[in-house]
């Protein structure tokens, strides 16, 4: 897999831009319920979508992997990719059986050099939940560290 030098600056800039095939996602009804009870909550009145819904929605609609993530950004790994952080943006409620547009890319990609050596590049993907009237329903942005 890609080390430091195998991943160039160069080649980390060039992530940026990056597009998703995108597509779209249907959250259904028994899986809203499945991600309710994992939470130990009661369902949400008139169809509302419990929010961990935005752990894998926006991956899953977007048409990519984790896997194919990690080869994007030259992980060598689980063990070299960290979260730095995550942020889940709501401008409407997401209910069950609508049919949603995905769409993102990568945003940004720095790299950092600590004290020591070690090479760490800091990377954000944003993914958009888009409702069937072209509203913007939902944003996520996360942001990784890949360890080099």
């Amino acid at each position: 897999m890609a080390s430091a030098t195998d991943f160039s600056e160069e080649r980390l800039a060039e992530v940026v831009g990056h597009r998703f095939p995108g597509g779209t996602y249907r959250i259904e009804r028994w899986e809203n319920w499945l991600l309710t009870d994992c939470t130990g909550r009661e369902r949400l009145p008139d169809g509302l979508v419990h929010p961990v819904a935005l752990f894998h929605v926006p991956i899953l609609g977007a048409g990519v992997t984790i896997a194919e993530l990690f080869e994007l950004l030259g992980a060598r790994g689980a063990g070299s990719v960290g979260l730095l952080g995550y942020d889940w943006e709501y401008f409407s409620p997401l209910v069950e059986d609508v049919e949603y547009r995905i769409d993102g890319g990568v945003v940004s990609a720095t790299r950092a050099i600590d004290d020591v050596g070690g090479v760490a590049d800091a990377v954000a993907f944003e993914i958009t939940l888009t409702t069937p009237d072209g509203e913007l329903a939902a944003r996520v942005t996360n942001r990784w560290v890949v360890r080099r």
